[in-house]
């Protein structure tokens, strides 16, 4: 909102100074700083709130060690990172661009799936919360949206072939030049390749003449698929203090670089990246986001005074495999996310040798001592601190990689 009034000061009034509004780097620090500031102040007294109303952690017996301790930590924090993360936005962004609406509708969405369960297991005292198949149908639901309107929306183009020669004109980081060529394409980046450019449209070449208007058949189940396994992965790494909110800063950190140079075109030329029109404004809210994260860690460092809950782990994994889709770095996820995808691995892993095993030999066995793998460490006695910590160093090892795929092809 305060875009659109330094705008109007800037083009109408003519008030000095007011122009600075226009750049993304300016407002993207200040929706950083406030979001920061928001989480920490106000975090206080949602976290009193929630204790209020006795939205307490109900702790399963694991056998781990200072699991009974947290029994009746208040839950639902992803409440703090959802409004620190809003209230900045709103404020900072610009409200037409088609990817904060879509980042703000996903907010919303995967914020209300996340309610709804931990609202299930608090107040319903059913453990098991919101069943599976209503969290896939909203994850699914979600997918679909995303997907039909990053297929289908004019606003959404892409430029491959940024072109050497163009002239620019730098008036603000949203950098355009005189004659852009900008097209509707599903081709997204491959990671470690030169001309790394890929369509998923050429998947349906052998179809004959006209594959390119059918390929939302592929780039919408694409889209699906990868909302649901990261909000998932999300959702599994939340199992000890500060882990999941710790990885995924510092993922989101990294996609915010990905943003600003892939929204820029002087950038994304000089790189050779794809060029991908008002992405760039998508970095105010990554400053917001990554702001909510490290001032929910405020509370929620070990030890926790306060857990994020479905309410936020949900959110967080969705707002992620988003931001990877709309700057087409969904091939990176793997990398990039690689905390997650251990996490969920090591499930699925325990789970098909266990029955593998039972049925073959009688008796269930199982790879890990316990998962997800945070607790297979737990397990083995290493304090939840330290875990927390190597997770942490390994995400960043992992985002510092992934950046140089930029260069290194």
């Amino acid at each position: 909102m305060l875009y659109y009034l330094f705008e109007y000061l800037d083009k109408i009034l003519n008030v000095s100074g007011a122009g600075v509004f226009q750049y993304i780097t300016f407002r993207s620090a200040l929706a950083f700083l406030l979001s920061l500031l928001l989480s920490t102040v106000f975090g206080k007294r949602i976290i009193n709130f929630l204790r209020n109303q006795q939205v307490g952690e109900t702790v399963r017996e694991l056998g781990l060690a200072g699991q009974n301790e947290k029994a009746g930590t208040p839950t639902m924090g992803g409440l703090i990172i959802i409004f620190a993360t809003l209230v900045p936005v709103m404020l900072f962004a610009k409200l037409h661009n088609i990817y904060i609406v879509l980042l703000i509708v996903t907010t919303l969405w995967m914020g209300t799936i996340g309610f709804i369960d931990d609202y299930i297991k608090i107040f319903k005292k059913d453990k098991k919360g919101l069943k599976g198949i209503f969290k896939v149908f909203g994850q699914v639901g979600l997918g679909l949206i995303v997907g039909t309107v990053l297929y289908f929306s004019p606003n959404v183009t892409v430029r491959t072939d940024t072109g050497k020669n163009d002239i620019f004109k730098a008036t603000t980081e949203n950098v355009i030049t005189q004659s852009p060529v900008e097209e509707k394409s599903t081709a997204t980046t491959i990671p470690f390749f030169k001309n790394n450019e890929f369509d998923y449209a050429e998947l349906l070449a052998w179809t004959g003449e006209g594959y390119e208007k059918w390929a939302w058949l592929i780039f919408i189940p694409v889209v699906i698929f990868i909302i649901t396994a990261v909000s998932n992965g999300a959702n599994l790494t939340d199992g000890i203090d500060g882990l999941a909110a710790g990885t995924s800063a510092i993922s989101v950190l990294a996609l915010g670089i990905f943003t600003f140079l892939s929204g820029n075109i002087i950038f994304s030329n000089y790189l050779n990246i794809m060029y991908i029109p008002n992405s760039g404004e998508m970095t105010v809210f990554i400053a917001a986001f990554v702001g909510s994260l490290i001032g929910f860690l405020w509370y929620n460092s070990y030890p926790a005074s306060v857990f994020m809950g479905d309410t936020g782990s949900l959110t967080i994994g969705g707002i992620i495999a988003v931001l990877a889709i709309a700057v087409r770095k969904e091939l990176l996820i793997p990398l990039l996310c690689g905390i997650f995808l251990v996490e969920n691995l090591s499930v699925v892993l325990q789970v098909t040798y266990f029955k593998y095993t039972k049925k073959r030999f009688g008796e269930g066995k199982r790879v890990f001592l316990m998962a997800p793998l945070h607790h297979h460490y737990q397990k083995r006695g290493y304090h939840e601190s330290k875990i927390v910590t190597r997770f942490w160093i390994v995400a960043i090892m992992l985002a510092i990689l992934s950046i140089v795929t930029l260069k290194l092809r």
